[in-house]
């Protein structure tokens, strides 16, 4: 039996046939890395929006809808690269709001029932896998739930005594601790057992805190009178200061996602 014959591939089609397999794994994976953006949100009820404040903090400004309401307390905020999506913790601290950062809309919310009602504090988020650990107020404790707030576990952050801030390091798969003195920070694993020295502050910050793993750099608002986020090195040096129209009280970065994961 004749068979056909295998039409050639067009020449300027056969490069494209090299780059398939490439394609093909990128639209598999989780995310690819784009320009750090530094997201933060205004303690003011005033002020709800989320600000992006651009490329590592250089250039114009735009903003998100967070849409919190007159009446609603923010006690943590995260942002996940791999989604896209902010994570907005609200009081009485056991609710969680997910908005979808390019859709401009509420993604989910839902109430994480294992925590207690009064123990709002910072959050972060693992992007690999959209974990949160979320800070119990008032003592040194860390809950672990999934993307869509089933709790895993409650541990306990040792070494702490009061802790107001909290990073997670996706680089070093670490977690980051800012204690109550706006001053120390130290470093943990995914399990609350502390690591290494403490990071001593050049300046004091407020009550958020977010890393960049990559750069080794520190995220943190200025304590007043300064309306600034303060970047600072792994050694705690004050590397540069990006200025914003209203104060910073919260505040996470990450890089934008070609690829998203919902």
């Amino acid at each position: 039996m004749l068979r056909p014959p295998l039409l050639a591939m067009p020449p300027i089609l056969a490069p494209c046939r090299l780059l398939l397999p490439f394609a093909l794994a990128a639209l598999a994976g989780c995310a690819t890395p784009g320009p750090l953006h530094v997201y933060s949100v205004s303690g003011d009820n005033a002020a709800r929006d989320v600000i992006d404040i651009g490329v590592r903090g250089i250039g114009g400004t735009t903003t998100v809808p967070s849409f919190l309401e007159a009446d609603d307390t923010l006690t943590g905020f995260a942002y996940d690269p791999f989604t896209d999506h902010f994570f907005l913790r609200l009081t009485p601290g056991n609710r969680i709001r997910v908005v979808d950062r390019p859709a401009r809309a509420i993604k989910r919310e839902f109430t994480i029932n294992s925590l207690p009602a009064n123990a709002g504090g910072d959050l972060a988020v693992r992007p690999r896998d959209g974990h949160l650990f979320l800070l119990h107020a008032g003592e040194p404790a860390v809950t672990e739930t999934t993307r869509l707030g089933k709790a895993l576990r409650t541990f306990a952050l040792s070494g702490v005594r009061a802790a107001a801030g909290l990073a997670c390091d996706t680089a070093a798969n670490q977690l980051f601790v800012l204690h109550a003195d706006g001053r120390e920070i130290s470093r943990h694993t995914l399990d609350g057992e502390r690591l290494a020295a403490s990071i001593r502050l050049d300046r004091a910050v407020t009550g958020s805190l977010a890393v960049d793993g990559e750069q080794r750099e520190l995220f943190a608002p200025l304590a007043a009178p300064s309306s600034a986020i303060g970047v600072f090195d792994f050694n705690g040096r004050l590397l540069r200061q990006i200025e914003i129209t209203t104060a910073a009280r919260f505040v996470d970065v990450g890089p934008r996602s070609l690829v998203r994961v919902f």
